[in-house]
């Protein structure tokens, strides 16, 4: 059965709780990558995971539904918005390079890490080579 398609030309796609993501799990996989902190600068409900003093995701653990920030090239954020309404520009950042995803089951939870991957390959990309090659070696040992 195809997605009912929405008004704005999108399709709207069902929730699937087996897709769903629980806060322990995400933050579990971001604090996993090499040199990543976890802080909370803006509220107690929102933690802000870096590499190298720069953000690369920021969750929103107390909203309903849950949902996370993530950094990406402006043509990949545009491809997404309009493939997962799911998906839109975050709150209170640049939304050229910033997108939101709600947690809720309707993007793929394997489309959700892959994504949390690309955000960190990004930020660490645009560091300087020396603090590249210390996460490099940080995540060999």
């Amino acid at each position: 059965m195809a997605d009912a398609p929405t008004t704005d030309g999108s399709s709207e796609i069902p929730i699937d709780p087996a897709q769903a993501i629980a806060s322990d799990e995400l933050e579990a996989f971001l604090l996993a990558k090499p040199g990543t902190t976890r802080e909370m600068p803006f509220s107690p409900d929102s933690l802000v995971f870096k590499v190298a003093g720069k953000m690369y995701a920021l969750l929103a653990w107390q909203a309903d539904p849950m949902r996370i920030s993530f950094k990406a090239e402006p043509a990949e954020n545009e491809a997404l918005r309009q493939r997962f309404p799911a998906i839109q520009g975050a709150y209170h950042m640049n939304k050229r390079h910033w997108s939101m995803v709600d947690l809720d089951g309707r993007v793929p939870r394997d489309l959700v890490f892959d994504l949390l991957d690309g955000s960190y390959r990004l930020v660490v990309a645009k560091l300087p080579k020396k603090v590249q090659r210390t996460l490099t070696t940080d995540a060999d040992g």
